[in-house]
């Protein structure tokens, strides 16, 4: 006979209450995120495909549905919903708005509602510094001019993680599309104290020629760099978002990624490159295999670290907001949201 279970409060945690636990915690994040990486490596994690809802009439716009599982200590099932609607930009809101849905892996039954553009724009941040870090130190050190091609709010994140992390630049490039956001961009480096003299460059080029670290956080949808000669010095390049390079650039490149299942679909520039070579031979490992030593990214070729963005990791830092909240006594429960807990009345 089955042992009773006891149905979990409900409770939903907001943007305000994420922020708390997470502001400045860079090195704690980047820690959670790369025992994230470590389970999935490992097995121990379920993180099935991405679910796209797109729109005939918004064709710019997409809901995705990132369900996943994950083990280890931290034990949390859970679907992330994120929205990215890039009209909000011009709105004067921002782009993307998400939920994390956490269940309890006994009972099922959700534990909580968080507000997750915080949790997400952070596991996004931290496993690049994650990457950029293990990368660099297996190709002999550390980048000291860095490049970021799209100033949005994930590129401010991925430089507050960077810095936070112990990384100092002698130079920071900043390139976007509109010249009112590379210029916002600066005023906010100014703010923060960032080390480095800071350049606004007039194209894509001029950006990564003169960078040996680039960061691609754009909105793009398709290919729009498409010369592998920009990348002749061998940087190494955080493709955040995924779809920047023509398939000429990633063939020419080591090609690192996060889950290859994951990041060579939905027209991503890897999945171009996979489309027209007919093999995934191009791609050389992924950030796991770093990790654990199996593969020394070389100094010699340009790297690329593609992140397609596993759900396991916004369980593992939603787990940890939830977490930290509950034990602070401060968890906002909504009572009673459980009714039909009888199966006969």
């Amino acid at each position: 006979m089955s042992q009773p279970h006891e149905v979990p409060a409900f409770a939903v945690v907001p943007g305000a209450q994420v922020h708390r636990v997470l502001d400045g915690q860079y090195k704690a994040v980047v820690d959670i995120v790369e025992t994230a990486y470590r389970l999935h490596g490992e097995g121990d994690t379920v993180n099935p495909a991405s679910y796209f809802l797109r729109f005939p009439d918004r064709p710019s716009s997409r809901i995705i549905a990132l369900p996943a599982s994950i083990g280890g200590e931290i034990r949390t099932d859970g679907l992330k919903w994120i929205s990215s609607f890039p009209e909000n930009v011009a709105a004067g809101i921002p782009r993307a708005s998400a939920v994390l849905i956490l269940n309890d892996q006994t009972t099922g039954y959700p534990l909580a509602c968080l507000e997750s553009s915080i949790i997400s724009a952070a596991r996004t941040a931290a496993s690049a510094a994650l990457a950029a870090d293990r990368i660099s130190a297996a190709r002999g050190g550390r980048p000291t001019r860095i490049g970021f091609f799209g100033v949005g709010l994930i590129a401010r994140y991925i430089h507050d993680y960077l810095a936070g992390t112990g990384w100092t630049f002698d130079s920071i490039g900043v390139h976007d599309l509109s010249e009112t956001h590379g210029a916002a961009f600066t005023d906010y480096l100014g703010q923060t104290g960032a080390t480095g003299r800071v350049t606004v460059h007039a194209t894509a080029e001029d950006l990564i020629r003169s960078c040996d670290l680039v960061v691609f956080a754009t909105v793009a949808g398709a290919p729009h760099v498409t010369d592998p000669g920009w990348f002749a010095h061998n940087p190494l390049v955080l493709h955040v978002s995924l779809r920047d390079l023509a398939p000429e650039v990633v063939l020419d490149a080591v090609n690192i990624v996060d889950d290859v299942e994951h990041c060579l679909k939905a027209g991503t520039s890897l999945h171009l490159a996979e489309q027209r070579t007919g093999h995934r031979r191009f791609v050389h490992g992924t950030l796991h295999s770093v990790l654990t030593g199996r593969l020394r990214p070389p100094s010699d070729r340009p790297v690329v670290f593609s992140p397609f963005g596993l759900g396991v990791l916004d369980l593992a830092v939603g787990r940890h907001v939830y977490d930290t909240v509950r034990a602070s006594g401060d968890l906002a429960v909504v009572d009673g949201f459980f009714h039909e807990l009888r199966r006969y009345g």
